[in-house]
């Protein structure tokens, strides 16, 4: 072996005589605080930073039942019509703390109708009486106040910022599993679609401009919140599609209310305990058919005719008289009234509002502008 092979060798064996000492007892040490750096990311703070401000709901509620329904009786209603009794109902949900001294949002289906007792669990399991500060139904927002201060709350992003394909992560009570570990389940996924319009559904409330997410939604997950990686709430997760009736967990497909619209129905409802949806137009209509068509020769069948328009009314100030045929509301076809119950609906218009008619006169069409006037009397009057 020459000079340069002797040194190259002896240079290796003390190097590695070095490493095992010095070096390679520190190694594992050092890569463990690499991998639990690297388990750190912006979803995982995203959830520490939210999480302790989403909470279980308990709630119980009285409803009237059919005692065919109790029993599964189809003939039950057909031999005693109309019989039916109070029974309380049980229901459970999810809820988003807002503020720190105790305002709770949640769906209006997650609370009901007719409920006398609400239930907040907190993250570790401490529990508070409810009150029921306001429900909005057409929006399915409720809000509720516990009797606490210093709370954790969740800090409301914009939900007109989200991006398609952003992660998000839904955030709540599934199936109740946070009664067994006091604290909520997060799920994680994409912000899927964004202005997803279902207009209104049976029982009149109004799902538009919903954001579509594909994080696991499942039942008790309602009201609870969709955040994104900067830990911001971006909308109150409502509802899911399963695919079938035989399928009712999550299949990738649910959808949030925007965070926007919860804010603004929230600061009514602080305000005020309600959202005043009643309205007035000083306007009678009537479903145009066929037989009015060609009584009036029209060259269509389809609208609604103007049969009174209130003297100093909204519709009299609007310019609306009897006779014009109504043809559009804010550009959607009307076919009869309640399209144009289902434009004010749809819009979450108010007393206040616009609504922008196309109107039929004198074989020519012309465009009047209605502002809805607030009730003058019981609130919901037309």
């Amino acid at each position: 072996m020459n000079r340069t092979a002797f040194k190259i060798v002896i240079g290796l064996l003390c190097y590695t005589g070095i490493y095992a000492q010095y070096i390679g007892p520190q190694l594992p040490e050092k890569l463990n605080e690499q991998i639990t750096e690297s388990r750190q990311n912006a979803i995982t703070t995203a959830i520490e930073k939210c999480a302790p401000a989403v909470v279980g709901i308990h709630v119980t509620e009285i409803r009237s039942v059919s005692p065919g329904v109790v029993y599964n009786d189809p003939l039950w209603d057909l031999l005693f019509p109309g019989q039916r009794y109070r029974k309380e109902v049980k229901s459970m949900g999810s809820g988003v703390i807002i503020s720190p001294d105790g305002y709770i949002v949640t769906n209006a289906h997650v609370v009901g109708k007719n409920a006398i007792n609400v239930v907040v669990t907190l993250s570790g399991g401490s529990s508070y009486n409810a009150d029921v500060v306001g429900v909005d139904d057409l929006t399915d927002i409720s809000l509720l106040k516990i009797d606490e201060t210093n709370l954790p709350y969740i800090v409301s992003g914009n939900s007109d910022d989200i991006i398609i394909g952003e992660w998000a992560v839904a955030i709540g009570n599934p199936f109740g599993l946070f009664d067994v570990s006091n604290q909520p389940t997060a799920t994680i996924g994409i912000i899927s679609s964004k202005n997803v319009n279902f207009g209104e559904q049976q029982g009149g409330r109004v799902y538009q401009e919903m954001i579509q997410t594909d994080a696991s939604i499942n039942s008790g997950n309602s009201g609870g919140a969709l955040v994104n990686v900067l830990g911001e709430m971006i909308g109150i997760n409502t509802f899911i599609f399963t695919g079938n009736n035989q399928v009712s967990g999550s299949v990738g497909v649910g959808f949030a209310i925007p965070v926007n619209r919860v804010k603004t129905v929230v600061d009514e409802l602080i305000r005020s305990g309600y959202v005043e949806r009643g309205f007035e137009t000083g306007l009678s209509i009537q479903t145009l058919d066929r037989y009015i068509s060609a009584y009036l020769n029209l060259p269509f069948q389809k609208g609604v005719i103007v049969t009174d328009v209130q003297k100093g009314s909204s519709a009299d100030k609007a310019g609306l008289k009897v006779g014009d045929i109504i043809l559009k509301a804010n550009n959607n076809t009307v076919t009869n009234a309640r399209d144009i119950y289902r434009v004010i609906n749809e819009g979450y218009l108010k007393a206040g509002d616009t609504i922008n008619f196309e109107i039929w006169r004198n074989k020519k069409t012309y465009e009047k502008i209605l502002t809805l006037a607030a009730p003058s009397g019981k609130s919901g009057s037309r």
